[in-house]
């Protein structure tokens, strides 16, 4: 049974929002760090920091629509900040991550709701 159970105002707290992926690198001197610059409409574009470079290549990922939280707090990751975090799934110890992407020609910076 559930028990760490999140009302509906924690949740409306999240922004989720969907971003173009416009360019991919693999951060140097890393082995799975990507460097990811992510159109979100009237947003604006952001960086991304994913450690999912052992999983996907850059081609893999242009012009994927993925999900973005917008307003988790900038981290920096070995010198590149991060301006929000991609969703994936399949992330517990032994399994393979996939970004969430989205279906269809949904406009950047849409909602997600």
């Amino acid at each position: 049974m559930q028990e760490n159970y999140i009302t509906i105002e924690d949740f409306s707290k999240i922004d989720l929002r969907v971003g173009v992926v416009k360019e991919v690198e693999k951060i140097p001197g890393t082995r799975k760090l990507l460097r990811l610059i992510v159109d979100l409409g009237e947003l604006g574009e952001r960086q991304l920091v994913a450690g999912l470079g052992d999983v996907y290549s850059p081609e893999d990922l242009l012009g994927k629509r993925i999900v973005v939280v917008v307003n988790l707090k900038p981290k920096a990751f070995k010198g590149y900040l991060s301006q929000g975090m991609l969703l994936a799934a399949g992330c517990g110890k032994g399994e393979v991550p996939r970004i969430l992407t989205v279906d269809g020609d949904v406009k950047p910076g849409s909602k997600v709701c």
